[in-house]
C-alpha cells in the first residue's frame, strides 16, 4: 500500500518526467492492488495551487480531482480524528508544515509507504518513505 505525496500525485497523473520509472512502475503494480491511496490534504494543495495560480490543470481543480478518484485502485483517505491527532503527535522532531505532517500521520497510521520526493520527510525516521 502507498500514500502519494501531493507531488507524486501531480507528477504521476500529468505524465510528468519528474516521475521516475520506478515510481510509475510501483504506482502501477499498487494499481493493481487497489492499494494506491491519495490524503484529502493532497485534494486541498491541488486546489491551493492551483488558487495561487502556481499549477496549471487541464479542467478545473474538482473535475481533476474526480477523474483521479475514478482511477481504478486510486482511493481518497479522509482526514479523520485519528489522523489530526496523530500529526500533532509525531514522534521524534519534525517540521511544523501542516500538510506533510497530515501526510506522514495518515500513511504511518495506515501503515503505508509513503512516495515522496521531499527530503524532510525522507529524513524523518518515523514514517517508511520510497523515492527513486
Amino acid at each position: 500500500m502507498i500514500l502519494l505525496d501531493t507531488h507524486a500525485l501531480i507528477w504521476w497523473v500529468g505524465g510528468d518526467a519528474r516521475l521516475s520509472a520506478p515510481i510509475a512502475k510501483l504506482i502501477k503494480q499498487n494499481l493493481a492492488e487497489h492499494s494506491v491511496l491519495i490524503s484529502a490534504i493532497s485534494a486541498w494543495e491541488v486546489a491551493q495551487l492551483v488558487a495561487r495560480d502556481r499549477l496549471v490543470l487541464s479542467r478545473p481543480v474538482s473535475d481533476w480531482l474526480d477523474l483521479v478518484q475514478a482511477i481504478d485502485g486510486v482511493r481518497f483517505v479522509p482526514i479523520d480524528q485519528r489522523v489530526a491527532v496523530e500529526s500533532v503527535n509525531l514522534p521524534g522532531d519534525f517540521h511544523k508544515d501542516p500538510a506533510d505532517r497530515f501526510l506522514v500521520a495518515t500513511a504511518r497510521l495506515l501503515g503505508a509507504t509513503l512516495i515522496s520526493c521531499d527530503d524532510k520527510i525522507r529524513a524523518y525516521a518515523h514514517v517508511n518513505t520510497f523515492w527513486s
